[in-house]
């Protein structure tokens, strides 16, 4: 692939995975908590972390993106005490790019994980604590294994969303070549180059095969965790 690929091509291509794979997993702990809070919870406010959630499905990304900029900014409140208390900064860097996917993907994942756990029969967790077993051995022994399909689902939207980020992205961190410049910032530089159409159309179709075999590993995942709950 390398000898297909020019080193700036390449370099996009790597970091799309680490960035999308980042965004995943730095996502799931807090989508999963989030997706149980809003099937199983109930407490003022819902509603509206319900809404504050899904927030980045409707707005357009580069307003999600420049509402990152604000707030994380090396001049934002967040990006401001992170930089001053730890030295970190995430505006134009490949962690701001990360940081940009996973607000994009998080409501796919909480919505998958948040469906798969509505589906749950309540009798089979009732069954489990009135044999005496613990709340946490209930979620672990049998909430977790019965949405563990909507669990893999979300991850692999979210993975996808990442990958195909755009708005969001380039507007939090901008369009640095090695440093924040991702498969979508690099095909859009691509098409604005006099002779860029070869590079374009080679990097759409890597994010073609990317997205397939994510859907594919997704399918093989689902298949294997329903073959094991019917064991």
């Amino acid at each position: 692939m390398t000898e297909w690929l020019r080193p700036e091509e390449w370099s996009a291509l790597r970091l799309s995975l680490l960035v999308a794979c980042t965004a995943t997993a730095a996502s799931l702990g807090p989508g999963i908590g989030v997706a149980l809070l809003l099937a199983r919870g109930r407490f003022p406010g819902k509603a509206a972390l319900d809404a504050i959630v899904h927030l980045p499905l409707i707005l357009p990304p580069v307003v999600t993106g420049y509402l990152l900029l604000v707030g994380f900014g090396r001049r934002g409140p967040i990006g401001g005490f992170l930089y001053e208390t730890f030295g970190v900064t995430l505006a134009f860097r490949w962690t701001g790019a990360a940081l940009a996917c996973a607000v994009m993907g998080f409501p796919l994942l909480v919505r998958a994980v948040r469906l798969s756990v509505e589906a749950v029969d309540r009798k089979l967790e009732d069954a489990a604590g009135t044999l005496g077993a613990p709340p946490a051995a209930v979620f672990a022994c049998v909430t977790l294994p019965l949405v563990l399909p909507g669990i893999v689902a979300g991850a692999i939207l979210a993975f996808a969303k990442s990958m195909g980020e755009f708005g969001a992205t380039i507007t939090f961190v901008s369009n640095i070549p090695g440093e924040t410049q991702t498969l979508p910032s690099a095909i859009y530089t691509l098409t604005q180059v006099p002779g860029g159409e070869a590079g374009a159309m080679r990097l759409t179709l890597i994010s073609v095969v990317v997205s397939l075999a994510a859907l594919a590993l997704s399918e093989w995942l689902a298949r294997r965790v329903a073959r094991r709950m019917a064991a």
